[in-house]
C-alpha cells in the first residue's frame, strides 16, 4: 500500500528542512573569514611654547600603525592666551595658569576612558632657549610652573623639555611633507605606498626669536653638524638643517631699532622701515633686555626713546643687511651667512608661520613673480601711516613692522638662502596644508608615535554581505519547513 498525500508532504518537508539547514550551516561554517575590527583610536597632546605664544595640539592615530609609525591627523589647535611662557619670567606661576584653558578643551574632546594612555609633552622653542642664556634661574623656575600644573592633569605627562633649534626646524619639514602625503599615501587598492624621494619638500620657518631652513640637498651633507635623520613608515630620510637664533621676526626687529639707536645722536631715532608720518615711544630697558640685542646700552635704560618713520625702502634694506655677516661665506658656493654652511637650495619648498603672517598681510602667498613681490614691498613702505592705518584697522602696533618684515623676507631668502630668480618661485608661503598647522608639533608625535606599542588588532570571523543574506535566507526557509513537517504531523494524528 502507497504513501497517503499527508505523508509525501510530511516527507517532503522533513527533507527540504534537512537540505536547507545543512546549505545554512555550510553557508556559516565553510565561507566564514578572519576580519579585522577597527583598530583602537589613540590621542597625543603636544604644547608648543612658542617666544611669542603657546600653542596646543591634539592628533589622533589608529593603534595599528604602518611600518611602526601612526598615521596621524590633528584633531584640535588651541592658542594659549597671553605671550610665551618665557614672558613670564617674573612670574613663573602665571606660565602654567596660562596653559590651563587649552588643556581644559583638550581633555573635553579626548574621551575620559583615553585620558591616561595619551601622551601629553611641551616643547619651548627659542624665546626660553634665550631666557636660558640671559637667566637660566629664571627659565629652570617656568619649566618648573609649567610641570606642576600639566603633571596634575588626567592624561600620561612626558615633561616639559627645551626644544633644540635642529630639532624644530627638521620636525617641520616632516610635518609638511607628511600633510602633502609625501612620506606615505593610501592607495586605491587599500595598500600603503611610499612617493619617490625627489618629491619631497623644503622647509622654510621663521618664529619669533628663530628661523630654521631644512631640505634634501642634491649631494651630501658634509658637515654631519647640519643632518638630521629619521625612520618613518619604514623608510630612512637624511636632511639638511639649520636653525639661525635671534633671526626670528621679533629678534630682527629689536635687534634693527638697537643698531639704529647707536647711530643717532640722542634718544630720537629716525626708523626708514616706519612709514612716514609715524612717531611712538618705547622704553630702552625693554629694547636691551635681549640677549640678541649685542649694542652698548645706553646708560640710563629708564629713558624712552621716540621713533619717527622715515618710510625709505632702501635704507631700511641697508640697515637690514647689516644684520647679516655675508662676508663670512665670499667665494663659498656652500655657505649661507655667518659663515654657516649650507649646501645650495633645491626643489620646491614650503614657508610658513612668519614668513606665511608677512607675506599674507602683504597679499603675496599667491606665488606672484620676484619682480612682482619686491615692488609690492616698496611700494608699500612708501606709503604714509595715515593711508597704512586706514587701510588696516585692528592690526595693532604689528601694522608698523610689515615694512621692515617684509624687506627682511626677501633679504633673507635671496642674500641669506640662496634662492634667486630661478628658484623664488619654488617657494609656497602657507599657514595650513592637508587640514593641518605647519609647525614641529606632528613631525614630533609622528616621531613619537613609533615609540607607543602597536596593539594587535581584534580578529572575529565574519562573511561576505552577499554570503550573509544567503544564509539568512536558508535559514528562514528551514525554519519554515520545520514548521510545515510539524503541523502535517499534527494533522494526520488528528
Amino acid at each position: 500500500m502507497g504513501l497517503t498525500w499527508k505523508e509525501r508532504v510530511f516527507t517532503a518537508l522533513l527533507g527540504a528542512a534537512a537540505v536547507s539547514g545543512l546549505t545554512t550551516l555550510i553557508l556559516f561554517l565553510v565561507e566564514a573569514t578572519n576580519v579585522l575590527l577597527p583598530a583602537d583610536t589613540k590621542f597625543g597632546i603636544v604644547f608648543d611654547a612658542g617666544s611669542s605664544h603657546t600653542s596646543l595640539f591634539v592628533y589622533q592615530w589608529l593603534a595599528n600603525k604602518e611600518n611602526d609609525t601612526g598615521v596621524v591627523s590633528q584633531a584640535l589647535a588651541c592658542q594659549a592666551k597671553g605671550p610665551g611662557i618665557s614672558s613670564y619670567a617674573s612670574d613663573p606661576a602665571q606660565a602654567g595658569e596660562s596653559l590651563q584653558g587649552c588643556l581644559e578643551e583638550a581633555l573635553a574632546l579626548i574621551p575620559k576612558a583615553k585620558h591616561q594612555q595619551t601622551p601629553m609633552f611641551l616643547g619651548a622653542t627659542a624665546g626660553m632657549r634665550l631666557l636660558s642664556q640671559k637667566n637660566s634661574s629664571q627659565a629652570e623656575d617656568v619649566f618648573a610652573a609649567v610641570n606642576r600644573v600639566l603633571s596634575r592633569s588626567p592624561v600620561d605627562f612626558w615633561g616639559a623639555e627645551l626644544l633644540a633649534g635642529q630639532d624644530e626646524g627638521a620636525l617641520g619639514w616632516v610635518t609638511i611633507n607628511y600633510v602633502l602625503g609625501l612620506l606615505v599615501k593610501y592607495s586605491f587598492s587599500g595598500e600603503w605606498i611610499r612617493p619617490l624621494e625627489g618629491t619631497l619638500v623644503g622647509a622654510l620657518d621663521m618664529g619669533g626669536a628663530s628661523t630654521q631652513i631644512t631640505f634634501v640637498p642634491g649631494g651630501p651633507i658634509l658637515d654631519k653638524t647640519t643632518q638630521a635623520t629619521f625612520r618613518l613608515y619604514g623608510t630612512e630620510h637624511s636632511v639638511y638643517t639649520h636653525s639661525y637664533l635671534c633671526f626670528g621676526r621679533d629678534q630682527m626687529l629689536n635687534r634693527l631699532l638697537a643698531g639704529l639707536v647707536q647711530s643717532s645722536p640722542g634718544l630720537l631715532v629716525r626708523h626708514p622701515c616706519y612709514h612716514s608720518g609715524y612717531r611712538g615711544t618705547l622704553a630702552l630697558a625693554a629694547l636691551y633686555g635681549s640677549p640678541c640685542v649685542q649694542a652698548a646700552a645706553p646708560r640710563d635704560l629708564g629713558q624712552n626713546l621716540t621713533v619717527e618713520g622715515t618710510g625709505n625702502p632702501g635704507a631700511c634694506v641697508a640697515a637690514i643687511r647689516g644684520l647679516f655677516n655675508f662676508s663670512s661665506c665670499d667665494g663659498r658656493g656652500d655657505c649661507a651667512f655667518d659663515g654657516v654652511y649650507q649646501p645650495p637650495v633645491r626643489g620646491h619648498f614650503y614657508a610658513f608661520s612668519n614668513f606665511y603672517h608677512t607675506f599674507h598681510f602683504l597679499n603675496l602667498t599667491s606665488r606672484p613673480p620676484l619682480a612682482t613681490a619686491n615692488a609690492t614691498v616698496w611700494e608699500f613702505c612708501q606709503r604714509p601711516w595715515k593711508l597704512v592705518e586706514a587701510s588696516s584697522p585692528g592690526q595693532g602696533r604689528r601694522l608698523r613692522d610689515y615694512c621692515a618684515s617684509g624687506l627682511y623676507v626677501l633679504t633673507l631668502l635671496l642674500e641669506g638662502y640662496g634662492f634667486s630668480q630661478e628658484t623664488w618661485g619654488g617657494i609656497e608661503f602657507r599657514k595650513q596644508a592637508g587640514g593641518t598647522d605647519i609647525g614641529w608639533t606632528l613631525g614630533y608625535m609622528l616621531n613619537l608615535t613609533s615609540l607607543i606599542p602597536v596593539e594587535a588588532p581584534a580578529q572575529w570571523r565574519a562573511q561576505s554581505y552577499g554570503v550573509w543574506v544567503a544564509g539568512v535566507v536558508f535559514l528562514v526557509l528551514t525554519l519554515t519547513a520545520i514548521l510545515g513537517a510539524t503541523a502535517v504531523q499534527l494533522w494526520r494524528r488528528d
